[in-house]
């Protein structure tokens, strides 16, 4: 007895560390719902190049991509059935596959249709399998469409080319009013056609590359290039009482946006479309949206880097709204990862969800959109995959497919990105957590958990409904996988991101 009395409190002392070392481990997080940063108002992918072929491919293939990238249906057992994009981007083609090899462009997969014919009449048979996956989106309840032009119709370029010669605009001054008037008749074909309303053109892309090198259908603009082009759609559009707003300028990194970097005609792209004195101003039309555009290539690592150049960015918008409008895995990415070659798995996923938490929390991005929803490339630009086979072929679904529908599937249009503070000394470099209000009145928590051990998580939120919670992990072990949360703690896997749902109080 004598000894057990005297081992006692050696045994209450090490029960007492033991939980003070487990409450260490917890992550706190504590969210302010009246603090609030930017609205968002849509995840997107496109249907370049893909979507040509695989709209025609056997009806349960085709609809299988549909659901995976559009359906916010579950199963009875509460499973999603895919990633609820709540926008989709249509490319609108320059005419590139009549041509066939005389267009230039090697790889036929890399062309595309036009609607325009030589006539000047219309085929609103043509892009028939882009066509449907317009229409299925919109069954499956996605009410945003964006038209984008890689180039403008090969009968209104210089070359009569889908591509430029030597980084020349491939647009003459003179034809820029025939291909506004283009973009408004295929608004409304479009729509004729199918019921779906482009909501948004994009008119230009990446001016400032050379798009010379025929590898697929491209225009580069310089400032005052894009500004005579946006004026004269905007023009056409107001006088047609088309309420299609314009999206520019797509640059081809973020950096364009705020500084001239190498291409002083071609950057500074803040300042030359919204700065009222500016001589290419575009912020007083009434077509132009009150937001501008850019991609996350070239600026993803290393992780301070792309931290630098967000905080420059925000700084720099001055209140505009961004729109981070396409990305893939694309370069060496300062070593940390290659865009070469298929990844299936969870590490270009958690490359990709670090992407999108700095694009939506440092930049205060509201739209994030991917490139190539369906690939059937070697490279990492793919959220599904495909055989390059135009009629029929195998498909396979990718972890970052289902690390965007993280975001996408319960972060919904008009939702507000709401202060999110993480404290604990198990938050370390590898533990990234945002989180949104829906208009629903619903709370959404992404967690990225980019490291080999769990992370424990405790959510601290006054306004928070009691016992609400639920959380849909995407992992090595599954695909937004549904569990319970009971309490308020939350067990984050190792390599995973979770997306922990909640109501609100009234």
């Amino acid at each position: 007895m004598k000894k057990i009395f005297c081992l006692l409190p050696l045994c209450l002392a090490l029960h007492t560390a033991l939980s003070q070392q487990s409450n260490s481990n917890v992550i706190q997080v504590n969210i302010d719902l009246q603090k609030t940063a930017q609205t968002i108002r849509n995840f997107a992918a496109s249907d370049a190049w893909a979507g040509q072929f695989t709209g025609n491919w056997p009806d349960s293939k085709r609809n299988q991509i549909a659901d995976w990238l559009f359906s916010t249906d579950t199963t009875a057992d509460g499973q999603p059935k895919g990633i609820g994009l709540s926008m989709w981007r249509f490319n609108i083609g320059a005419g590139s596959t009549e041509q066939g090899n005389n267009s230039g462009i090697k790889d036929e997969w890399r062309r595309a249709e036009s609607f325009l014919q030589e006539d000047n009449t219309y085929n609103w048979k043509k892009q028939s399998g882009q066509l449907w996956f317009l229409q299925a989106a919109k069954q499956r309840g996605v009410t945003e469409f964006l038209g984008f032009l890689n180039s403008p119709p090969v009968m209104f370029t210089r070359n009569g080319k889908a591509f430029a010669d030597k980084g020349g605009s491939n647009l003459p001054r003179e034809n820029y009013t025939a291909v506004a008037v283009f973009l408004k008749d295929i608004i409304q074909g479009i729509h004729s056609t199918t019921g779906v309303q482009l909501n948004y053109i994009s008119p230009v892309n990446e001016p400032q590359w050379d798009w010379s090198d025929g590898g697929q259908e491209g225009c580069p603009y310089n400032n005052e290039q894009v500004a005579g082009f946006t004026k004269a759609i905007s023009k056409t559009f107001s006088e047609a009482k088309i309420p299609t707003k314009i999206l520019v300028p797509e640059a081809g990194k973020i950096n364009y946006l705020y500084a001239p970097e190498d291409k002083p005609d071609k950057g500074s792209q803040i300042n030359a479309f919204f700065a009222p004195s500016s001589a290419t101003y575009l912020g007083n039309l009434p077509n132009v949206y009150k937001g501008i555009a850019a991609h996350s290539y070239f600026t993803t690592s290393p992780e301070d880097t792309a931290t630098t150049i967000r905080k420059q960015l925000h700084t720099a918008l001055k209140g505009l709204e961004f729109w981070q409008s396409e990305y893939c895995i694309l370069g060496d990415n300062a070593g940390k990862i290659n865009g070469s070659g298929v990844d299936l798995g969870m590490d270009a996923a958690l490359y990709m969800a670090r992407v999108i938490h700095s694009d939506l929390t440092i930049a205060n991005a509201a739209a994030w959109q991917w490139w190539l929803a369906v690939s059937p490339y070697n490279y990492k630009d793919g959220l599904i995959y495909i055989d390059k086979n135009k009629t029929d072929g195998q498909l396979r679904d990718t972890k970052m497919m289902w690390v965007l529908g993280n975001y996408s599937r319960f972060i919904r249009p008009g939702a507000q990105r709401v202060q999110a503070n993480v404290s604990g000394s198990a938050a370390s470099k590898d533990f990234y957590l945002s989180a949104y209000k829906n208009k629903d009145n619903t709370l959404r928590i992404v967690v990225i958990n980019n490291g080999n051990t769990a992370a424990s998580t405790s959510i601290h939120c006054q306004g928070l409904k009691a016992g609400s919670m639920r959380s849909y992990t995407t992992s090595a072990a599954g695909n937004l996988q549904p569990g319970d949360v009971r309490g308020n703690t939350v067990l984050i896997p190792p390599r995973s991101v979770v997306t922990i749902t909640g109501n609100l109080k009234q």
